[in-house]
């Protein structure tokens, strides 16, 4: 099934918002990590300094898992301009409509991406 422009519409406007939200969101914990760093080193305890260590990492690791999925709604999005958005990036399959309302920014069809963790592909 080929997507109509009424659905790649959709689904333009819907990864537009995610990335508004994503990039907000790596604002935030970017600004939260700074934060950190400036009142580092007026924790009174070592007990404090491991936590606040702890959070910064937690943070840290919540951004790199924000931003690769802002990666992958922007290559979304150039997929939806270059006509080839839907289309598996590993078997040029078609993927299928509920994957995409699930994970608008999939690349894979599921059992490719399963192919793909098994190291098959």
């Amino acid at each position: 099934m080929v997507l109509t422009k009424e659905q790649i519409t959709k689904f333009k406007n819907r990864l537009e918002e995610l990335k508004a939200q994503m990039t907000h969101l790596i604002r935030d914990t970017i600004e939260d990590v700074r934060a950190t760093d400036e009142i580092k080193g007026y924790s009174q305890h070592q007990a404090d300094e491991g936590t606040d260590d702890f959070n910064r990492t937690i943070n840290l690791q919540l951004s790199g898992n924000e931003r690769e999925i802002l990666q992958k709604i922007e290559i979304a999005l150039d997929k939806i301009d270059q006509g080839t958005y839907g289309t598996c990036d590993l078997t040029g399959e078609e993927i299928p409509l509920k994957r995409l309302e699930a994970i608008p920014y999939a690349n894979t069809t599921v059992k490719a991406q399963e192919m793909l963790e098994k190291g098959l592909l």
